[in-house]
């Protein structure tokens, strides 16, 4: 499911969201798991470790990380930094020190019309800031209420 997704990517994406899936596997703490959601590729809380699930569609796991390749953009969807203001601040700061194009963002998707300039290594560290259970935690007292 993962291939056939991959497949379907345009040439001037596919290698970029490639790596980017790769660092986000290989930076992601213990616990996430990898699946497709909402037509993404997504790293989320599996039901067997928070069986609540999310709350917008039930019986749904928790998501956490997604990426998409869009027609003209690659996004990240980083749900730790719509919840978690400290960790968004951190990350607009950093990304201004380390890429010298604008950040294109909305509440929780950083999107990139280049490939040229995505900071994979603060990518890297972004996905290992927040466990699996600071994750739940955060999602429990700023969301799900």
């Amino acid at each position: 499911m993962f291939e056939q997704y991959i497949s379907q990517i345009d040439d001037k994406w596919r290698d970029a969201f490639i790596e980017l899936m790769h660092t986000i596997e290989e930076n992601l703490p213990a616990g996430f798991e990898k699946t497709m959601q909402y037509n993404m590729i997504s790293y989320v809380v599996p039901l067997e470790t928070y069986p609540p699930g999310y709350h917008v569609t039930p019986n749904t796991p928790l998501p956490f990380i997604s990426i998409a390749a869009q027609k003209r953009h690659l996004a990240l969807y980083h749900m730790g930094i719509y919840t978690d203001e400290q960790l968004l601040t951190w990350f607009q700061q950093a990304y201004a020190q380390t890429v010298p194009t604008k950040l294109n963002m909305g509440k929780s998707c950083i999107r990139w019309t280049s490939t040229k300039h995505i900071p994979f290594d603060l990518i890297a560290e972004l996905c290992s800031k927040i466990t699996v259970n600071e994750w739940i935690g955060l999602y429990e007292g700023t969301i799900r209420r």
